[in-house]
């Protein structure tokens, strides 16, 4: 199921970036071995919130779809079970410091010995090359370096980071994206090859038109809270019971705008006549927006705009993002049937294709749930695996 069917992938990532690549993996078909240190599993487990159950909603909603087995890396035993594993898949993700899995004595190199058609993801903080190579990193740190929170908020004000981890989870697709190259180029040459990451040059790619900007004309954009440097009015505004973006960025939406707000005067004021004079005028023109808008609701002026064809929207929380019909129809809320949970809700995947469709067929995996299916696949016998279990090499759900 799935266009990425076949490719089998051994997921050493954990917390946030490298599970979100490989539940993108997943969701498009691959299938994708969790490995989770003993005896306490990947540290999101213990992250808030919490289920009555005792399972973390955090690592849930990025670990679906895979299935989980329990290893001790720090046995000899342990590492003999995952060289194993390795010898024989498409993928390994992890992110780890580096040097980590070289002390494990599966480092690339003698990794790309042990199976040359071997994809080798890397997620660190700032790549595998470079003065900060060898350093860790956390979104909020890469946020800051990449440039994103020195122009996000109102001017004036400290440095504001986006309320989700973008960094985290931009790289984790740029790894998804990078590994399905990689194994394109594999189904045709049987090489694999490393694919290398970062949550700083994740954070990097978002700031696109700010590095435009920049490179042209040495031009460091403001803060702008929610408005644009290259249009206006294209912002938020206030409403009389919220508040609703409006993206009028180019004249003829700027004259619809005008149209439904009963303001057709504003067009040939010089102030406002051109994207030009408006961005120069732009506080002027916003508070006198602002007090047409606020005298009705969010919902009202959204049938109106829609009405005639106008880019905007309301500003929503995550219920009532989750609960929009576009939402809904778009399959971006999935239900799973955990075995100590319930009924599990999660974010879908944001593609779509027009074969075989990937659903959230399985929840995220309890600890070592699988290992003993696993290791069987593996060619371990049910003897072997009862020694590894005793020996605390791995650990296996009862």
């Amino acid at each position: 199921m799935g266009p990425l069917q076949g490719m089998k992938v051994i997921e050493l990532a954990h917390i946030m970036s490298g599970p979100v690549c490989g539940m993108m993996l997943a969701d498009m078909g691959a299938d994708v071995i969790k490995v989770e240190k003993v005896p306490d599993g990947d540290d999101s487990r213990r992250f808030s919130p919490i289920l009555p159950s005792g399972e973390s909603a955090s690592f849930m909603i990025v670990n679906r779809n895979k299935r989980g087995i329990g290893l001790n890396l720090k046995s000899a035993r342990g590492r003999e079970v995952l060289a194993r594993l390795l010898s024989d898949a498409d993928v390994v993700t992890e992110n780890y410091r580096a040097g980590t899995m070289e002390k494990f004595g599966l480092g690339y190199e003698t990794l790309r010995e042990l199976n040359p058609g071997l994809i080798y993801c890397a997620i660190s903080g700032y790549g595998r090359t470079g003065p900060y190579g060898e350093k860790g990193g956390f979104d909020l740190i890469a946020q800051g370096m990449s440039g994103m929170m020195s122009m996000t908020g109102e001017e004036g004000r400290e440095p504001i980071k986006a309320g989700s981890p973008v960094a985290d989870i931009n790289s984790g697709i740029l790894a998804a994206l990078g590994i399905a190259a990689a194994y394109v180029e594999k189904l045709r040459t049987g090489r694999g090859q490393m694919v290398d990451t970062s949550l700083f040059e994740a954070g990097l790619q978002q700031m696109y038109w700010p590095a435009a900007s920049y490179l042209a004309d040495g031009t460091i954009l403001p803060k702008m809270g929610s408005a644009n440097s290259t249009s206006a009015p294209y912002q938020v505004f206030r409403t009389l019971d919220g508040w609703i973006n409006i993206g009028a960025a180019n004249q003829s939406n700027y004259e619809r705008l005008l149209e439904v707000l009963d303001a057709p005067q504003l067009a040939a004021d010089p102030r406002f006549a051109t994207n030009a004079s408006r961005l120069a005028h732009r506080q002027e023109l916003v508070e006198i927006l602002t007090a047409r808008l606020v005298q009705r609701t969010t919902d009202a002026w959204m049938v109106e705009f829609d009405r005639i064809g106008l880019p905007a929207g309301p500003v929503l929380d995550i219920a009532a993002a989750l609960a929009h019909p576009q939402t809904i129809a778009r399959d971006m809320v999935v239900e799973t049937d955990h075995p100590s949970a319930g009924k599990v809700r999660g974010l879908g995947l944001p593609i779509h294709f027009s074969g075989a469709k990937r659903g959230a067929s399985r929840p995220a995996p309890l600890l070592g749930q699988h290992t003993r299916e696993v290791l069987a696949e593996f060619g371990y016998s049910d003897g072997e695996v009862a020694t590894l279990i005793d020996e605390r090499a791995v650990l296996a759900q009862a």
